[in-house]
């Protein structure tokens, strides 16, 4: 599939993510995931079952809003450096990928609707600390690094890629590249910190059009996650064209930097209704963003309360 071709992309529809897996199954099933990562729990069934009945709730908000889903395989730890990590070797790497897969795929089969589009996003994060990133690859490194878990996802059948959580632009390029050798759309999803700039230093403005000019404009889009909106809503004051490159938001339901969510005992869930309203601000000041989510911290009722206000605002551009 060319990236042109994502219905994502038409604007005539609104789309929505699952929220915050990680947080929801640590802090509401007391389930422990070494590294933040979800993807083992796909060895057992009980939690797998618990990870299916996750998803069936964002179904149901997309069912209920008549809004189309993106379904992330539960992969973002799932690259060599985090695998490895956990004990995993790239053979069990590959496998646990395209299990991934296969399992986004009977979600999907399960909830098939010929009135809500349903995409399958393979799922992919910064190969670093994406609160804390200690060092920086050069966009060749990066590609290399991310090509694999990129290969596997693509041949076993993802609609598109999307890096989540990426701290710095060298490391966007990279993926965009590594998407692009293997034949599959790609979409960038940056975060920033409390001064709306990435954690690396730069402009979020900056590493938008740095990926693009490195890369030939090649990711289908970009998004903004794991940060409140009130963090980059300043940012969104430098007017250009690449505003239009932003379709999409999964935001973290708390106001706190980076530094103090890693620091804190307990989780910062915010207010639904709050984070619903910053969304509706943010979906009057991006023109072409059509995808709405959550990240740290959300849950079913942030997504469900996202979804109601931007589904109405969605309506309204006409």
């Amino acid at each position: 599939m060319a990236f042109q071709e994502l219905p994502q992309l038409r604007g005539d529809r609104l789309f929505i993510t699952d929220a915050g897996i990680e947080t929801v199954l640590i802090f509401e099933h007391g389930i422990d995931l070494p590294c933040f990562a979800s993807f083992p729990l796909l060895a057992d069934e009980q939690n797998t079952e618990v990870m299916r009945a996750y998803f069936d709730d964002f179904f149901e908000i997309a069912r209920e809003r008549g809004v189309g889903m993106l379904l992330d395989t539960v992969t973002w730890r799932a690259s060599r450096d985090w695998g490895a990590e956990l004990g995993y070797s790239p053979e069990d790497l590959e496998a646990v990928n395209r299990r991934a897969v296969a399992f986004a795929q009977e979600l999907r089969a399960e909830h098939d609707d010929a009135l809500i589009p349903i995409l399958i996003s393979g799922c992919v994060g910064p190969r670093g600390d994406a609160y804390s990133p200690n060092s920086v690859m050069s966009p060749e490194e990066a590609e290399s690094y991310h090509s694999a878990q990129i290969a596997t996802l693509a041949d076993a059948g993802v609609d598109f890629i999307c890096a989540l959580t990426l701290t710095n632009a060298a490391e966007g390029i990279g993926i965009v590249r590594a998407a692009q050798a293997a034949g599959v759309p790609s979409v960038i999803s940056y975060t920033v910190e409390t001064d709306g700039r990435l954690p690396s230093g730069e402009g979020l403005r900056d590493a938008i059009e740095e990926t693009d000019a490195a890369s030939g404009s090649a990711a289908a889009y970009f998004m903004v996650n794991c940060a409140h909106p009130s963090h980059f809503a300043d940012a969104l004051d430098d007017d250009g064209p690449w505003l239009e490159r932003i379709r999409g938001l999964r935001a973290n339901a708390s106001r706190k930097s980076h530094a103090e969510l890693d620091e804190s005992d307990g989780l910062d869930r915010g207010d639904p209704g709050e984070l619903a309203a910053a969304y509706g601000e943010v979906i009057e000041r991006l023109p072409k963003l059509t995808v709405i989510g959550g990240c740290c911290g959300t849950d079913r009722r942030h997504v469900g309360a996202a979804a109601a206000v931007c589904a109405e605002a969605f309506a309204g551009r006409g």
